[in-house]
């Protein structure tokens, strides 16, 4: 190190020049073995056979403007005030040139001969590496494709590459799913959609029959039914509707399913009409003597499998006299003793239906009150009877 002041009459200046010299680097061989390349301000010398520095000082004109001093050094010069100085570093010893590799790319040498390298041991590819003969390639997993790069891997859309879902796709990372369509469910291959026979799962999805479709299912009803709403049955009033074939002479009775024509004058001897639905026996007939006074014909309907006991009509007396006592009571047509009377008071009682009964069935009871008035006969107790007979159908199925 030297250090010296430089004074001028404007400005006294001390100046440190430090140089540290610098070994020549020297590039490996070529392919012949009497020229090698040397890095910037040196030269190759064919008599050592070594890179040589430059003495820019010497070979470049007026390397330093003004009162600056050319200074040499390795590999360069230093411009520096002409009071400055250099106190040169030891020389550095001189290696010979390596040559250059003499394998192809992708070898190294390994003593005489050239090995491969394994390039993939520097983890150049995201997913999996390949190692070949002086070179190496990269690949994905399933579900991702080589970036452009040819080192990333990048996800595939599976669904715009014709992926094998019956009906939907659902692109995820790295793979994808299928879906189905409602009324499906996806089979055990994770690709085919198959039907649901929502029909087998349950009885009680419609109230008389599914129908299983491609992804739904459907409710139909019976004859003499329409559909009510999605999955009910309601009976069609085919007496509203005009879809009957009652003639003129006869009265149209809707029942469950279906309908039924009857007479309108439906009296029998030796009854009389006397006005619709209503027959008298006259009393001057002698075989009226023990029938009842009058008959009054009325129709219903019930369904099949009611629950009992269950109130079902009720009778009630139109013209009573004051003082008579009124009983009810079946007097024909329940043999099987399916139904039975409550009495609810003295004009009025209660049809009832005793045991679940099935259709299509048809009953016809008489259903008779019998008034006994003690002030017409006092010792006799006058006694007289008027009967309903009630046309019951009972439907074929439970609604």
């Amino acid at each position: 190190i030297s250090m010296q002041g430089v004074c001028v009459p404007i400005l006294c200046v001390c100046i440190c020049v430090t140089v540290l010299l610098r070994s020549a680097i020297s590039q490996p061989r070529s392919e012949s073995d009497t020229y090698t390349e040397c890095t910037d301000g040196y030269h190759w010398d064919p008599q050592t056979e070594h890179c040589k520095d430059i003495n820019e000082c010497e070979t470049i004109p007026d390397a330093c403007k003004g009162e600056m001093k050319c200074f040499n050094h390795y590999g360069g010069y230093l411009c520096l005030p002409r009071s400055a100085s250099l106190i040169p570093a030891p020389e550095p010893p001189i290696t010979p040139a390596q040559p250059l590799n003499p394998c192809p790319l992708g070898y190294e040498p390994q003593g005489n001969s050239c090995v491969d390298i394994d390039e993939c041991r520097y983890r150049y590819c995201q997913h999996r590496c390949v190692n070949v003969p002086g070179s190496f390639s990269c690949q994905c997993e399933p579900g991702f494709q080589l970036a452009g790069n040819n080192r990333s891997c990048i996800d595939v859309n599976e669904c715009e590459m014709g992926a094998p879902c019956s009906q939907r796709c659902y692109n995820t990372y790295g793979t994808f799913l299928c879906r189905c369509d409602q009324g499906y469910e996806l089979g055990p291959d994770g690709f085919e959609c198959k039907d649901i026979d929502e029909c087998s799962y349950s009885s009680y999805l419609c109230q008389y029959q599914c129908v299983n479709e491609p992804g739904k299912f459907s409710c139909v009803c019976p004859e003499g039914y329409r559909l009510l709403g999605t999955r009910m049955c309601q009976d069609i009033n085919e007496c509203e509707t005009g879809e009957h074939e009652c003639t003129e002479t006869q009265n149209c009775v809707n029942i469950h399913g279906r309908y039924q024509c009857v007479d309108k004058n439906s009296c029998q001897e030796p009854y009389i009409q006397v006005s619709d639905n209503r027959c008298v026996c006259p009393v001057s007939n002698p075989a009226c003597r023990e029938l009842p006074f009058s008959i009054v014909h009325r129709y219903m309907s019930i369904t099949s499998e009611r629950s009992v006991p269950s109130d079902i009509f009720q009778i009630q007396a139109t013209s009573v006299s004051a003082r008579a006592y009124n009983t009810f009571r079946i007097r024909s047509g329940d043999e099987n003793g399916d139904f039975y009377i409550r009495q609810i008071n003295n004009i009025s009682a209660m049809l009832v239906l005793a045991r679940a009964v099935s259709g299509p069935r048809e009953y016809t009871l008489d259903l008779e009150m019998v008034s006994i008035n003690p002030l017409v006969n006092y010792q006799n107790n006058y006694q007289t009877s008027s009967a309903l007979r009630l046309s019951i159908y009972v439907g074929p199925y439970t609604f």
